[in-house]
């Protein structure tokens, strides 16, 4: 093995997954680098770094996907490089239409982990407020997770249930083909940071309508890649999927953009940079009597 490329993330996936590669790799005398991915770094290495920082100071190198999670390793003494998530664009056909020409039932849908981190409670809560102009409108909330039950009951407390959609965990394929049906994507995670889900709306021409917080500024512009509003913020959610809605210039202004922000992401623009860090710690050193020409 000539380098260690550990995944890494926040909480107990680092400690049972991330630290114990990190010590081997050390323990082996092998370059290793952590790529993490923590949406919540910030709160865990506040908690944690006592025990997390050692370990991360013995890395080679550290690579993180956005400017977020460097200014976060930043303010814990810890330099990285920035090599961005990789979406495959061939997976995803732009849609032939903005949300302008939904018609009288529009699209919206979530495709994240049903867990209390991504709060789909406050996606259905604005749905709620959206249906009070559009009473046509549906929503798929496409993914599995513990919190299915409590979302299922509140769609039935709202009075959605014949307008929700649960298909469940679907295949990248599947994935693909809801955003050719969508209008609209929401999300409204508490804690993220660069999510793929809106980089695959993004490169599938679908506008977002996101929560604003931790890595997602860093990754959309409000108003010119995404509409950004407060977490936990049902009202501003619903007023934003009503301003693409009710104007087509603007949704299809996002979606241009999207379309363009999404092409940096593609593995031609990637490797490069990848390649680069991983050359960087396998080449082999250079003597001082190679250096000096002897």
């Amino acid at each position: 093995v000539q380098l260690f490329h550990v995944m890494a993330n926040s909480g107990w996936a680092w400690f049972l997954c991330a630290a114990p590669a990190v010590l081997i790799a050390k323990t082996r005398r092998v370059p290793v680098l952590v790529n993490y991915r923590g949406g919540d770094a910030a709160e865990f290495f506040k908690r944690s770094f006592s025990w997390v920082g050692p370990i991360m100071r013995m890395t080679d190198r550290r690579l993180v996907p956005s400017g977020y999670l460097q200014q976060v390793f930043q303010a814990f003494g810890l330099s990285t490089t920035i090599v961005p998530n990789i979406i495959d664009l061939e997976r995803f056909t732009p849609r032939p239409s903005s949300p302008g020409s939904a018609g009288e039932s529009p699209h919206l849908v979530v495709t994240r982990n049903l867990e209390p981190l991504y709060d789909i409670a406050t996606a259905l809560r604005a749905f709620a407020i959206v249906r009070e102009k559009w009473p046509a409108a549906r929503l798929t909330i496409a993914g599995g997770g513990p919190d299915r039950d409590m979302l299922v009951a509140l769609a039935h407390e709202l009075a959605l249930a014949s307008h929700v959609a649960f298909p469940g965990r679907l295949e990248p394929d599947l994935i693909a083909r809801l955003y050719l049906e969508a209008d609209v994507l929401l999300n409204t995670s508490l804690h993220d940071n660069m999510p793929n889900s809106i980089l695959e709306a993004l490169a599938a021409g679908v506008p977002v309508v996101s929560t604003d917080v931790c890595g997602i500024p860093f990754l959309v512009e409000h108003q010119k890649t995404a509409l950004l509003v407060s977490p936990r913020d049902p009202v501003a959610m619903a007023r934003a999927v009503l301003d693409l809605l009710d104007d087509p210039r603007l949704a299809e202004q996002l979606v241009r953009a999207g379309k363009d922000l999404a092409q940096q992401y593609t593995w031609s623009h990637v490797r490069p940079r990848l390649l680069d860090v991983y050359g960087a710690l396998t080449r082999p050193p250079v003597s001082k009597a190679t250096a000096g020409g002897t």
